[in-house]
């Protein structure tokens, strides 16, 4: 099994996707027992990533199902291609077809239009990574259809009866923690809590994502973002947020921070207007300095 989770580990970090051995022992185990991995944590600590990375992995596709306020079961399983069944139907008029023909016809597969949940219960060739990203945006209702979905993987369409899934989809739901979700779903899934990254962690991250990057420069832009995530923010930088931000002081050929180069790129880490207001000339050149007096 160690060695097993070692190898994750490697086939991980060779995708570009630094993770610790809870991560990988994780998404090895949802894999293996075919349970569904809840992943709750701070925007832009490599939630979504992780879902990505596992289907290149495992050499299938990525369904991903975006949630948000007001998303219901109809927009995330199925609709009717309802202009092309209008047309059908005119068709038809003066032809004297049999109308119980043709309402099998306009409701076959040939006029469903299959979203992202339909579409990974019937993928043909081999089981999908179905990614539900930011579950927690969704309402209660839509977290019980998904709970029931999740248990049998079918899905009863009136007109056509019940799919089942030939392929069940490996599953990643993930969470921002904007709602506690309902302990049902939770204990349909295997879980894992992601934290922003440590010091070493995070500068390991960028010189695998961006090995243009000096080692100085890298543990510059670590300790600086360690010392910007411990203010007050209403917004903190993820991972993303790094990666952007170095990738840009690689672009303006930087090998090590400087205070009007901070200043200036400081939209590639902060995305809140007030964020940026508050951090002052002088809270970046104390970060600045922080981050160089303590770089080897």
């Amino acid at each position: 099994m160690k060695a097993e989770i070692q190898e994750l580990l490697a086939a991980l970090e060779a995708e570009g996707y630094v993770a610790e051995p809870a991560t990988a022992t994780a998404v090895f185990l949802s894999r293996e027992m075919r349970k569904p991995l809840l992943v709750e944590g701070d925007a832009g600590v490599g939630k979504t990533e992780l879902a990505k990375v596992l289907a290149r992995l495992l050499g299938t596709e990525l369904i991903r199902l975006q949630c948000y306020e007001g998303l219901d079961v109809q927009t995330a399983l199925y609709e009717w291609d309802y202009p092309r069944q209008l047309l059908r139907l005119r068709l038809s008029e003066g032809r004297g077809e049999d109308p119980r023909e043709i309402e099998a016809r306009i409701f076959s597969r040939e006029y469903l239009l299959e979203r992202p949940l339909l579409r990974a219960i019937t993928h043909p060739d081999r089981s999908p990574v179905l990614l539900v990203d930011e579950v927690d945006r969704a309402d209660d209702g839509f977290e019980a259809f998904l709970l029931e979905l999740l248990s049998d993987f079918q899905v009863t369409i009136p007109e056509l009866g019940t799919i089942r899934a030939e392929h069940p989809p490996y599953v990643v739901l993930t969470s921002n923690r904007t709602r506690e979700l309902g302990d049902a779903l939770r204990r349909r899934c295997l879980y894992l809590y992601m934290e922003h990254p440590s010091l070493e962690k995070e500068v390991r991250i960028i010189r695998t994502r961006w090995p243009e990057a000096e080692e100085r420069l890298a543990r510059e832009v670590g300790r600086f973002l360690r010392g910007l995530r411990a203010r007050p923010l209403v917004k903190s930088p993820g991972v993303a947020e790094t990666l952007d931000w170095t990738q840009a002081l690689v672009t303006l050929r930087q090998g090590s921070l400087e205070p009007d180069v901070v200043r200036q790129t400081l939209g590639c880490l902060l995305k809140d207007r007030h964020d940026l207001e508050a951090l002052t000339p002088s809270d970046v050149a104390s970060l600045v300095a922080l981050a160089r007096e303590e770089s080897p």
